[in-house]
């Protein structure tokens, strides 16, 4: 086994609007190291206003989405050098996760294999997921004498049912992608031979929709997550008028003379032709 430069240990391609970014450690099933952190925080970078990319789909190279942190690497070393080495590392790997997040464009998750532990981190920072009925989740901490952190814990409380929740931290026992969809770990699960062909429908979806529109509705949605009703209520009607100020209001005006007047706009039926908004 050959060691792998930091910059390769994540995979890029860009193809048709998407960015395929891929870990690329899968004779370790994509487990997460120190150099793939940074190197994933660099690709995030380095995609996020790229004008050929429209949308980001985080999946693994080989059998495995990501089998969580690698325990030799992120760890034990860590460890081994002291509490410094350690928060620099959590830095790392949480700072990616929370630039994803909140980046600019949708994101996708296309997970094919297994999803373990410190995987949920970015499973829960992308905006949708589609898993394979081949694939396998697992928060196995309580199994060898830890809780699932790192995240983990929360992931799993905030995306599932509570009672669901606290069964897979309590017992370690895995989900099939479609027990994962059934309850709300993922947006929804797919044969595996058509989870390629499913991720990209709903790539070239979201390419077609005006991209300020998509950036603040998933922002709002994450943001009124811990809000009151109220207070959502008023984000809703100030985040409204700042997307006006992006683009937004133009995109309205030719969304709804498509809709009024060409008669070539069903909001029902798909989006509006956001390429002859006028600049």
């Amino acid at each position: 086994m050959t060691d792998l430069t930091e910059e390769e240990t994540v995979k890029l391609v860009v193809e048709g609007g998407i960015a395929w970014v891929s870990y690329n450690r899968p004779e370790k099933r994509n487990c997460m190291s120190p150099k793939l952190n940074r190197q994933m925080m660099r690709v995030l970078d380095s995609i996020e206003f790229r004008e050929d990319v429209g949308v980001v789909v985080l999946t693994g190279e080989g059998v495995a989405f990501s089998a969580g942190m690698d325990l030799q690497e992120y760890f034990r070393d860590n460890e081994a050098k002291g509490i410094g080495a350690i928060r620099q590392s959590q830095r790392e790997a949480y700072g990616w996760w929370d630039r994803l997040r909140w980046f600019e464009k949708p994101t996708i998750g296309m997970v094919q294999g297994w999803a373990f532990g410190g995987a949920y981190g970015p499973l829960h920072a992308l905006d949708i997921v589609v898993a394979s009925d081949k694939a396998t989740f697992g928060l196995s901490e309580i199994n060898w004498g830890i809780l699932p952190g790192g995240g983990a814990s929360k992931v799993a409380q905030e995306l599932m049912p509570f009672r669901k929740a606290m069964y897979h931290a309590m017992m370690g026992e895995n989900l099939t992608g479609q027990q994962a969809a059934d309850q709300g770990l993922v947006t929804e699960c797919v044969p595996h031979d058509q989870l390629r062909d499913r991720v990209i429908e709903i790539a070239n979806v979201l390419l077609k929709k005006d991209a300020n529109a998509l950036r603040s509705t998933k922002w709002a949605m994450r943001r009124m997550v811990e809000m009151t009703f109220d207070n959502a209520m008023d984000y809703l009607i100030r985040a409204q008028e700042a997307l006006n100020g992006m683009g937004g209001l133009e995109a309205r005006k030719e969304a709804t003379k498509q809709f009024l007047d060409d008669k070539t706009f069903k909001p029902g039926l798909g989006a509006f032709d956001a390429s002859k908004i006028k600049k």
